[in-house]
């Protein structure tokens, strides 16, 4: 029974896995397409300048110079934590709310309380080890970019964790940009953790999941908040099922996300 049940939980972990991996296939071909486009943009814009550089060359060289700054990258503190974040445009964006700011509150304690149709899911959200995380979690919430949404999917098979974050609800939203992986060392996802769902190295957006019972997944997937009330309410749900046979599908017990509120100390 053991090894069946061993082999259950290998299978549910590749097939997460596999779908990971598709949808950074999806990703990576939007941003191609999006990189096209902007690139024939810039062709254009720089086809001007030079026309209008023509036409107005003076003697002045000075007149005609400008100067490119390199964005800059996260600096490190003296703690090994980053004092700014990087957050990579990443078209499109299901619901427009711009970037977080670059530089995180290192110093802010937060608490995110979830509430759904279901009940309230509250979070201590892991600012000292995923700032840049957590900063971007708090800018979405702030934005109401999480209001009304559903939980997408529920996996209740090898892993056992409730996904959300994706306003569209297909699984394949986002919030336009992009940021790095945090905390990743040594990562493990026993029950009321809370870590972000990613399509590869360095593609977290909004998407997140929660685990509501011992998970194994490898260490791909930033942690940020433990939960601390309502882990029965996922628990509940779960205990539901999901509408697919595998238990990889959509909650049969619909999970709204009503209002994501964040408490700050």
């Amino acid at each position: 029974m053991a090894g069946k049940q061993d082999r259950q939980r290998k299978l549910a972990r590749e097939r997460y896995e596999r779908r990971q991996a598709r949808e950074a296939n999806r990703q990576r071909r939007a941003r191609r397409t999006a990189q096209w486009a902007s690139g024939a943009v810039v062709l254009l814009v720089l086809a001007g300048i030079v026309a209008f550089t023509v036409a107005h060359l003076t003697s002045s060289n000075a007149s005609a110079s400008s100067k490119l700054t390199p964005s800059a990258s996260p600096s490190p503190a003296s703690s090994g934590t980053p004092t700014t974040c990087t957050y990579t445009p990443s078209p499109p964006a299901s619901r427009n709310v711009g970037l977080p700011p670059a530089k995180p509150d290192l110093k802010a304690t937060y608490q995110a309380t979830i509430k759904t149709n279901r009940g309230d899911i509250v979070i201590n959200l892991l600012n000292s080890k995923a700032p840049c995380t957590v900063n971007s979690f708090v800018h979405l919430a702030s934005k109401s970019y999480f209001s009304n949404t559903n939980c997408h999917r529920l996996v209740t098979s090898g892993i056992f964790v409730l996904q959300c974050g994706d306003p569209t609800g297909s699984g394949s939203g986002g919030p336009g940009y992009r940021f790095a992986d945090e905390n990743l060392a040594g990562a493990t996802y026993p029950a009321a953790s809370v870590a972000m769902a990613n399509a590869g190295p360095g593609t977290n957006g909004s998407q997140f999941f929660l685990v509501y019972k011992n998970t194994k997944l490898p260490p791909n997937y930033t942690p940020f908040g433990t939960i601390v009330a309502g882990l029965n309410v996922i628990q509940k749900v779960a205990a539901a099922g999901t509408d697919s046979k595998t238990g990889d599908g959509h909650p049969k017990e619909k999970v709204v996300i009503e209002s994501v509120t964040i408490k700050k100390t």
